[in-house]
Order: structure tokens, then C-alpha cells, then sequence
């Protein structure tokens, strides 16, 4: 029994350290594969026209962002205050920065912790804002479905980002060569 105990120590502790370069490397590419162009889908719907775009949102962003309020004054942004502007070009920004940030991996701890703020911010708007609690949006957790969007698919989002919390990029990143030139420059 020994022996197989040992072999199987020594098999496994090769994948775990394998592990510890690669599962940040694979996070990062399953967020890449899955979620990068979504969020830059989502973004480009919440720009206005034009280049002028980028400082001005679309009625679109407000709509998604703000839905309630929005329909409160009769669809017109003008009557909105500074604060919805503020939060609405924060979002759509986040949209863009954060994913780009996870997959070039910079940044990539506090990049991902603001990815799991959006995430259950977008739940929660989705919900209450949009009022997504029909069974098969929704979803629950330990039923025989695993088709709900929000409950379901959104905490393999938050799981994968959570890992890249607590691992950080891995090895093939920016910032794993920061860290390098900053050791170096220390030494």
C-alpha cells in the first residue's frame, strides 16, 4: 500500500504544481472565451454617437443601468442627475477596462474583485431594476436544472474570478513580469 500511496503523492503533487501556473492561465482564458466579448458587446450598446460617444451615453445605457428611473421621467436623460451619469459611464468604462485588464493579466486580482462587484451589481439590476425572477432566468441553486442565468451561469462567473482573486494571473502574465523587474530592481 506504501508504494501506491507514494506514487500517487508524487503524481499529484506534479499536477498541483502544475496546477498552480496553470488553472490562472486557464481562468483567464475561459473568462477571455466567454465573457470578454460579451462585456464589449455590452459596453459599445451603452456609447452615444460619435466620438463624443464615450462622454456621453446612449438612452440605452440608462435603460439597463437605471430602468425605473429612467420610465420615472418619462425617458428623458436630461432629467436625470449627475450621480445616474456618473454610474453609467462608470459601468460602461468597468465594461470595457476590467476584462481587458483579466486577459492581458494586469492588475488582474483587483481587476477580477471588480468583475465580481459587476457581476452581482448586473444581478442585481436585472432583477430588481428589470424584473428578471421568472423560474427559468433566474434559476436556483441544487435543483435539476442548470440553466438559470443569473443563479446558475453567473456563479461559474464569480467562481473563475474568485480563482483569479486568490491565484492571481499565473505565470504568463504582465503581472508576473512586473513582479519580475520589480524583484530584480530590488535585488
Amino acid at each position: 500500500m506504501n508504494p501506491l500511496v507514494s506514487i500517487h503523492n508524487r503524481v499529484f503533487g506534479l499536477v498541483e504544481t502544475a496546477g498552480d501556473w496553470l488553472l490562472p492561465l486557464f481562468a483567464r482564458f475561459t473568462f477571455a472565451a466567454v465573457l470578454l466579448v460579451y462585456y464589449w458587446n455590452s459596453g459599445l450598446t451603452k456609447l452615444g454617437d460619435g466620438i463624443f460617444g464615450l462622454f456621453s451615453p446612449s438612452i440605452g445605457a440608462y435603460s439597463q443601468i437605471f430602468p425605473k428611473q429612467l420610465e420615472a421621467v418619462g425617458y428623458d436623460v436630461s432629467q436625470l442627475g449627475m450621480f445616474h451619469w456618473a454610474v453609467v459611464m462608470a459601468g460602461t468604462y468597468a465594461e470595457f477596462i476590467l476584462p481587458l485588464l483579466i486577459v492581458i493579466g494586469l492588475f488582474t486580482r483587483l481587476a477580477a474583485l471588480g468583475m465580481i462587484g459587476f457581476v452581482v451589481v448586473q444581478s442585481l439590476t436585472d432583477v430588481y431594476g428589470h424584473g428578471a425572477t421568472d423560474l427559468a432566468t433566474l434559476g436556483a441553486w441544487f435543483d435539476n436544472q442548470a440553466s438559470g442565468v443569473i443563479m446558475d451561469q453567473r456563479l461559474f462567473w464569480v467562481f473563475t474570478l474568485s480563482l483569479l482573486v486568490i491565484k492571481g494571473a499565473g505565470a504568463l502574465s504582465l503581472d508576473a513580469l512586473l513582479r519580475g523587474r520589480t524583484q530584480a530592481a530590488m535585488a
